[in-house]
């Protein structure tokens, strides 16, 4: 079912590494064009663009574009009490691990009278997008809105596609998670469109511009972003999901199969890749899989994204060679299923999110980790990281000098700003210290 790599009798480079690695095909920049006409046309036309947006790829034009504050009360009320449980309990479990994440302020003294301070101060307002296309993620509403209001965040607009199977409306199961966590600014709108619109505002819907954007979405969501950076923060360019597998002799093969299918599930163009020395067990998940991909419930697709370029099985000599592999992917999520996962943890350095031992699925940290699941994708890993309260935040340097301090290095200050031309900036120094 999935293609085989055969690494075993070869040395590869990092860089070789990273070509042979399977990629899902998704080029951003085809998609630029498009989501750019999108977001000109938003900021022309305001809600009026919207509406026709999501007539043309949403399939409904919605009542409004601004959800009222009673629809998301109603929504509430109405979840399914198990769902709601459970909601409950990944917004708790969230919260405590995203409160570790916050950097406490700084005071550095560099001589008497001579200090920096080191604060970090959240956003003043950010845009978070849900997905809502092959399926519903109220669990990505929590896995953005709790690190900004741990970062403390005091101004929250989200973005979410109308869906036609509720005319027009965000789906209230979505709608019920936001007022679950008090998010009362909610749209109905979605794609390159509403990342335009969150950037830029709609004075009409009384949408103001934020500061940073976040979330999850398709390609043309990725070229969007790409876009408006600059103009707002955005967290990455997410692409399809991808799962990497390291696993030895004493991995399970049924539950390494199960939870390549889970992720697998997401999308067509979702990577699923095991790495392993055994080629026992390798042939094992094999044929798993092919059990296993025959009888889930999204069957066609599982099966078109484990038979894809982006899938693959790799074989290597040793669990030293799987993580050198798996640190040139740099996967969104990594599962290590061997004898002793801590060894191998030693040797990971680029991952969006570890999971350790067989009991640690990626199911897991999609809902109730504690962890966040909005992660880098695409090899982003290797210089980016997860969503967490740090995303909402922006470090500041407080420079602090008393008459003292300043005297005591300006003779160095002029030396500096004569060796680069600039005396000016060695005469605002000395005028401190000359008398009128």
């Amino acid at each position: 079912m999935m293609q085989t790599i055969d690494l075993r009798e070869t040395q590869p480079s990092r860089a070789e590494l990273a070509r042979l690695a399977p990629r899902a095909v998704t080029d951003v920049t085809a998609a630029s064009a498009s989501a750019a006409e999108l977001i000109a046309d938003v900021r022309a036309r305001g809600e009026q663009a919207l509406l026709d947006q999501a007539e043309r790829f949403d399939g409904v034009r919605p009542a409004r574009i601004r959800v009222h504050a009673a629809e998301i009360a109603v929504a509430m009320s109405q979840l399914a009490p198990d769902v709601r449980a459970a909601l409950e309990e990944a917004i708790e479990r969230v919260t405590k691990a995203t409160q570790a994440q916050g950097p406490e302020p700084t005071v550095t003294a560099l001589g008497p009278g001579a200090e920096i301070i080191q604060r970090w101060k959240p956003m003043t307002r950010v845009g978070l997008y849900v997905p809502g296309g092959k399926a519903v993620y109220p669990s990505s509403v929590v896995m953005n809105v709790v690190p900004a209001h741990v970062a403390g965040v005091g101004s929250v607009a989200l973005a979410s596609p109308p869906q036609r199977d509720f005319d027009g409306a965000v789906h209230p199961t979505i709608l019920g998670a936001a007022g679950l966590l008090g998010v009362e600014e909610v749209y109905a709108m979605g794609g390159a469109g509403a990342i335009g619109a969150l950037a830029y505002g709609v004075p009409e819907l009384a949408l103001d511009p934020v500061d940073l954007i976040t979330g999850p979405g398709n390609v043309y969501v990725a070229a969007a972003k790409r876009l408006v950076r600059g103009t707002v923060g955005i967290d990455s360019e997410a692409g399809p999901t991808e799962i990497l597998i390291i696993a030895d002799e004493t991995a399970d093969a049924r539950l390494v199969a199960a939870d390549l299918v889970s992720q697998a599930e997401h999308d067509e163009q979702a990577a699923a890749v095991l790495v392993t020395p055994s080629v026992t067990l390798a042939e094992a998940v094999e044929a798993e899989l092919s059990k296993l991909a025959s009888s889930t419930a999204h069957s066609d697709r599982v099966t078109t994204a484990l038979t894809g370029q982006q899938s693959a099985i790799v074989l290597v000599v040793d669990l030293v060679a799987a993580a050198a592999f798996s640190n040139a992917y740099a996967p969104e999520h990594l599962e290590i299923q061997t004898v002793e996962p801590g060894s191998v943890l030693d040797l990971i350095e680029n991952a969006g999110a570890v999971f350790l031992g067989a009991y640690s699925p990626v199911s897991l940290g999609d809902y109730l980790a504690g962890s966040n699941h909005v992660l880098p994708t695409g090899g982003q890993a290797a210089f980016s990281s997860g969503l967490g309260a740090y995303t909402f935040l922006r470090p500041q340097q407080v420079i602090r000098y008393d008459r003292g301090g300043l005297q005591a290095v300006e003779k160095r200050i002029v030396a500096l700003s004569h060796a680069e031309d600039l005396p000016a900036h060695g005469d605002a120094v000395e005028a401190r210290f000359q008398a009128i």
